[in-house]
């Protein structure tokens, strides 16, 4: 089992090595600059007690207006994508049961991601491969404020994947290894 301090020393690595150093989300090195991202390993592989985890950093982010987003990391649980899958399902039906709708949106990440209908080798894909299964719970007002004054926000995926496909899955295999 991993500890805590080092998956999320890896976690930042990632961010800043792929997210931000790839620019797939051109929102990111801001919070990065600004310490705003708050980082929480949970370590059960118990789906309650991970969804337990998730309401409780919605609940750390109504605490904390300082704080722009969080990481909900799971190093020892939801290996298996559909797995994972299932859990973001869940995670975004308790932000509707707990009236998070439109509060907070969940981002999604795992080191085995794949988009609908794409080959499991599609570079594309590591435009959301991580190296943990993760929840980003982010601030949906930041976002529409951000959208605001970015240029063609709609484009971003597909500059991601057009990034992405350039530069080949070997190379974001290894960018992301390198984190680990």
């Amino acid at each position: 089992m991993p500890l805590p301090d080092k998956v999320i020393e890896q976690t930042k690595k990632w961010i800043t090595d792929v997210v931000v150093g790839c620019n797939f989300c051109p929102f990111a090195a801001k919070e990065v600059k600004h310490d705003t991202i708050y980082y929480q390993v949970e370590n059960s592989n118990n789906l309650s007690t991970c969804l337990e985890s998730f309401i409780k950093e919605c609940i750390r982010l109504d605490e904390n207006e300082n704080t722009e987003t969080s990481f909900l990391i799971f190093p020892n649980a939801f290996q298996k994508f559909d797995d994972y899958l299932y859990l973001v399902s869940l995670a975004e039906d308790l932000l509707l049961s707990q009236g998070y709708e439109g509060i907070y949106q969940v981002a999604s990440f795992h080191p085995d991601y794949r988009f609908a209908d794409s080959d499991i080798n599609d570079a594309a894909n590591y435009t959301n491969r991580s190296i943990y299964p993760m929840l980003h719970l982010l601030r949906e007002e930041s976002i529409e404020m951000a959208l605001l004054n970015y240029p063609n926000p709609e484009n971003i995926p597909e500059r991601n994947i057009d990034f992405a496909k350039k530069k080949g899955s070997a190379y974001f295999k290894m960018l992301r290894d390198a984190c680990i």
